[in-house]
């Protein structure tokens, strides 16, 4: 009964245009009036603190912090230049700098969005000039953006490791394996297609000298080094690399000279306002959280699975298959602060590893992002590259298909995500 009058409250509120999280905090509030247990609305400010009130989560906002000094520091011509340098020489090589590129900046921003705005504003135009597709080059750019959540640091995988309280050390290890994986499937895919479709690449063509490129890049590509360093040789926890990340940034974006004053104000007011923005879907969430369990809707969800005689491989198909489907229409904040709670711990009760699980759930919710009708990585790259959406939302569908084999493999084979973690000692 809780459930449901919260669900139609939550729907005809988003109907009516509401925020998401605020049509889940009034519908919680609502829910409480109309079924008589007003009297517990006193719990919610304790309930609030105690959900943002975990020590990962301090390092979400560095995080988001240093991406954005880095997104203004003009990094993103190195990172090209040397990838162009890497892969440049091969048919189809502008696509693969695209992916390459992605690969670079994933382990500095961490944001999908970010990066497809990135390159779809510097590689896609390029891609145009040499002949390749508008589509085509856009469609390419939202695929690559996969990779930035799940390679770390990952804004995403901070997030879930603070609300099913896993270590962040080993999702973020646990994230290297998968991402390289998904960016070994878009290089193989975007070569069938050179090689289809006759796109423009080879030794010909003008390519950028590898080692001056390096050098170029080489501020850039320490942040990464800095990060996944110390956290894998035990020098400094998640949280104090991503406040050394954020020195980092900023001497970075001196070397380049695209960080002033303006850019550091800037930088802190979006990071403000998307670290605000997550509290506040965070609050909201603890408010159904807590409305949930008064139900035993946990319970409830615990006898259904028994009833069904779904096991540890048949609940994480049904956990997939629910975030694939809520995925195409929400983000990835909301439905982590909103399914994870919910579904996560029956998950591990039946065997399945927590960060074997916040890797599935992280590329999981990542590739809802550009999977129609809503992707929003699919409407920031139709923004910047121009291109009719619909015309992306099909040329991106069979790079949608290759990724979601990829997020198959990850489930079957949980080695995939553990293996290097347990290896470097995170994960038992």
């Amino acid at each position: 009964m809780i459930a449901t009058a919260v669900a139609l409250a939550s729907v005809l509120l988003l109907v009516a245009g509401v925020a998401v999280a605020y049509a889940l905090g009034a519908a919680s509030v609502l829910t409480f009036l109309a079924t008589d247990n007003l009297r517990f609305l006193a719990v919610l400010p304790q309930r609030f603190f105690s959900e943002i009130d975990v020590f990962a989560l301090m390092a979400m906002p560095l995080f988001i912090l240093a991406g954005e000094l880095m997104n203004r520091a003009g990094i993103t011509r190195a990172l090209i230049d040397l990838a162009m340098s890497m892969m440049g020489r091969l048919r189809g090589g502008l696509g693969h700098v695209d992916i390459l590129a992605s690969v670079f900046l994933s382990g500095i921003s961490g944001s999908a969005v970010a990066d497809a705005a990135a390159l779809g504003r510097t590689v896609v135009p390029a891609m145009r000039e040499r002949g390749y597709s508008n589509v085509y080059a856009s469609a390419l750019t939202a695929a690559a953006s996969m990779i930035g959540p799940i390679i770390p640091p990952s804004i995403v995988m901070v997030f879930y490791a603070a609300i099913m309280r896993t270590d962040v050390s080993a999702m973020f290890i646990g994230g290297i394996v998968p991402g390289l994986l998904l960016a070994a499937a878009l290089f193989a895919t975007n070569g069938f297609y050179a090689y289809r479709e006759g796109h423009p690449g080879g030794r010909g063509d003008a390519i950028p000298a590898f080692w001056p490129s390096l050098r170029h890049a080489a501020p850039s590509l320490s942040l990464p080094l800095i990060i996944m360093g110390g956290i894998v040789f035990g020098v400094v926890t998640p949280t104090e690399a991503a406040a050394l990340a954020v020195v980092a940034a900023g001497l970075i974006g001196l070397y380049y000279g695209g960080v002033g004053w303006r850019e550091l104000r800037d930088s802190i007011e979006q990071t403000a306002t998307l670290t605000g923005t997550i509290f506040v879907i965070l609050g909201a969430v603890s408010a159904f959280g807590w409305l949930v369990g008064y139900a035993g809707l946990p319970q409830t969800l615990g006898s259904a699975v028994a009833e069904l005689g779904l096991g540890q491989w048949g609940y994480l198909i049904f956990i997939n298959v629910v975030f694939v489907v809520a995925g195409t229409i929400f983000e990835p904040p909301v439905l982590m602060a909103l399914l994870v709670p919910l579904l996560g711990p029956q998950a591990v009760q039946l065997g399945v590893d927590p960060v074997h699980l916040g890797v599935v759930i992280s590329l999981n919710l990542t590739l809802g992002m550009i999977t129609p009708p809503m992707g929003s990585v699919l409407l920031v790259v139709s923004a910047v590259t121009k291109s009719d959406y619909w015309a992306l939302c099909r040329a991106v569908m069979p790079f949608v298909l290759i990724e979601t084999a990829v997020l198959v493999a990850i489930v079957f084979v949980p080695e995939l995500t553990l293996w290097l973690p347990r290896t470097l000692g995170f994960v038992k």
